[in-house]
């Protein structure tokens, strides 16, 4: 990876970091369904969001209830219609004089039918029309928050958290408020409207008929409340390996190289089987389980119909209700169950989308880095840029816990830093506290004899350019990923920086030169050669100080020159910190510091280490007896 903290209009696809704990994770994983902790607290929080809309949210509530409305009034209308079809009929069949069907009567009840269900639907468009405008304006302004929060989040927060989980935050959990919002929010409205329209309508009718509709409805929210109970088990199942599969698939696709150089193609096929068969076990009880709701609600509520039409025919022979009426009100018992079964499906889906809204909200709550100063302290004119001291620095992961006691460095402009040590010494750390991805705990950092808390970040990050050993680029050409070391580079910028870096002559050779557009991992040329577009980026910045992390180790030894040339070119006349694993190319460096468990314990040029015979000196020797093995970085 490499990067300078100059911005370039073109975004990066993926997201990188320099630090530990940046483990693979999946995006678009998602997590098993969870009940919010909080769920009273959260759906308040969530409903401020809403209230800027509320006369958005007024019109959408009034054309619901019109929609609605217009729709549950229809069935009555009709029943006038079948009641006078019926009589006529009825009147023609058994001889009464002059009888006849009024189709005038009934054209003028179609018409009005025709009519009822036009408003029905336009209400029905606008509120689907400003509602999607409310849930996307919500879920914008959402998505602004996320993204200026994860902005100002400090390291740590990525350092002790997968890609996948952030990225689940910040796409899947908001994704899911929108199509609450959306959809659900409207469903849940009309669902209510009906259920008391349909109520009313039907005691209109007859009271007696309602009754027994009314009757079958705890059987149907026992069976839903048995079902429900009994799947959901199963769905968090399915999501657990389905997140499980994603993860392993992607962990496969990015590591396949090293899967077929190992020859573990069967284990990862057996991994991937054995995954996939809890899936589908988990995936076809969890679907049959569900969709046993529908049949069983259907067979109550046919129970339901059976009773309303033995009932219903016996009040028609009576006269107390016309045969329109039964028509009309066996409508309105299928309408009936309707929203029920949604009220119940939108009731676990607000709960689904209250627990994805606690977690966006305890993203936006997380502990941001320490305010930015006001305005940037200016630099003394003495001091000479380039120049870096650590003062009695402080520092650890938790303060009760320190790892840096008192560190105390000084460098001057131009001077080539190597630091070195084993594994945890706290080589990285060190870079950390430099560029202010850690805050210390005491002491202080001064670059160019400013304390680097006095300097916006922006600013104190502009001064540094990196080459590190993990390359970074982005999906886009050549051009534009040499270009992201400076805002506002020209064509011409570019060249000068990549000839610099001896990068030019491979770019020219490529069929589209400059244009050529790397894929998303940047495998269509070589590791060399993305070095040395990571050191031509770093040249475009123009830093005055250096973070190397030694890039030659995967190379062949022609490429190594060249990349050695061009951090040579690199380097000349600014400050370099190099993160050394191979000591013998760091013989010539100004000052080498020399840490272990936090601490520098030795500071010194090659030849004065070594004429110490410490801990440096047992390093480098130790690396030549075993065949130059990288014991250290």
């Amino acid at each position: 990876m490499s990067e300078t903290n100059n911005s370039f209009k073109r975004p990066p696809r993926r997201p990188g970091g320099f630090g530990p704990g940046h483990g693979p994770g999946g995006p678009g994983m998602r997590m098993p369904a969870e009940k919010a902790k909080d769920f009273k607290g959260t759906l308040r929080r969530l409903i401020r969001y809403l209230r800027p809309k509320q006369v958005q949210l007024l019109i959408v509530f009034i054309t619901a209830i019109a929609s609605t409305v217009f729709n549950i009034f229809s069935p009555k209308v009709m029943g006038k219609a079948t009641t006078k079809l019926f009589e006529g009929a009825y009147g023609m069949l058994t001889g009464v004089p002059d009888a006849k069907i009024d189709f005038a009567y009934i054209n003028q009840i179609l018409i009005l039918l025709g009519f009822l269900y036009l408003f029905s639907a336009l209400f029905s468009y606008v509120q689907q029309y400003v509602m999607s405008g409310v849930a996307q304006k919500v879920v914008f302004d959402m998505r602004e928050q996320i993204n200026h929060k994860l902005e100002r989040l400090p390291l740590k927060y990525f350092d002790s958290r997968t890609h996948g989980e952030i990225l689940s935050r910040a796409t899947n959990d908001v994704d899911n408020i929108s199509t609450t919002l959306q959809q659900s929010l409207t469903q849940l409205i009309t669902s209510i409207v009906t259920l008391v329209g349909v109520i009313v309508m039907m005691l209109t009718i007859s009271p007696w008929l309602t009754l027994i509709t009314v009757v079958t409805l705890p059987l149907s929210f026992v069976v839903i409340m048995l079902i429900t109970k009994r799947s959901q088990g199963y769905f968090i199942s399915q999501q657990k390996s389905l997140g499980q599969l994603n993860g392993h698939v992607e962990e496969m696709y990015t590591g396949h190289r090293i899967i077929k150089a190992f020859g573990r193609e069967k284990q990862s096929v057996d991994d991937f089987k054995a995954i996939n068969e809890e899936l589908y076990n988990s995936g076809w009880r969890s679907q049959f389980i569900s969709g046993m709701i529908m049949p069983l609600m259907m067979f109550i509520g046919n129970l339901g119909y059976v009773l309303v039409c033995v009932v219903g025919g016996i009040f028609v022979t009576r006269k107390v209700i016309e045969v329109g009426d039964i028509q009309a009100f066996i409508q309105y018992s299928r309408q009936f169950t309707q929203p029920i079964t949604q009220t119940a499906n939108i009731a676990n889906i607000i709960q689904s989308t209250v627990a994805s809204a606690e977690r966006v909200f305890e993203l936006l709550d997380e502990e941001e880095e320490v305010p930015e100063v006001e305005s940037s302290a200016r630099r003394p004119a003495v001091a000479e840029e380039g120049s870096v001291e650590f003062r009695h620095v402080k520092f650890g992961y938790k303060e009760d816990e320190p790892l840096i006691e008192d560190m105390n460095i000084e460098v001057s402009p131009g001077q080539t830093i190597a630091i070195v040590g084993p594994t945890g010494a706290g080589k990285t750390t060190l870079i950390n506290l430099l560029m202010r991805f850690y805050e210390i705990i005491g002491g202080e950092i001064l670059i160019d004899g400013v304390n680097i808390t006095a300097m916006k970040r922006g600013e104190l990050r502009s001064k540094f350019g990196m080459v590190l050993q993990d390359t970074w680029l982005f999906n886009g050409t050549i051009m534009e990923n040499i270009a992201y070391g400076r805002e506002g580079a020209t064509e011409a910028d570019v060249v000068r920086a990549a000839k610099a870096a001896h990068a030019d002559h491979f770019i020219r050779t490529l069929p589209l030169g400059y244009n050529t557009v790397l894929n998303e991992e940047a495998s269509n040329i070589s590791q060399g050669q993305k070095q040395l577009l990571t050191i031509a980026r770093a040249i475009l910045a123009d830093p005055s100080i250096l973070i190397l992390d030694e890039a030659t180790s995967s190379v062949d030894t022609r490429t190594e020159v060249q990349i050695q040339k061009a951090m040579k070119a690199l380097m000349t006349g600014r400050t370099s910190f190099v993160i050394a694993h191979r000591l013998s190319t760091i013989r010539d460096a100004d000052l080498i510091l020399v840490m272990n468990k936090g601490s520098v314990i030795e500071k010194g040029t090659h030849e004065e280490l070594l004429a110490q015979e410490g801990f440096y000196a047992d390093l480098y020797n130790s690396q030549f007896s075993d065949g130059d093995l990288p014991d250290v970085g």
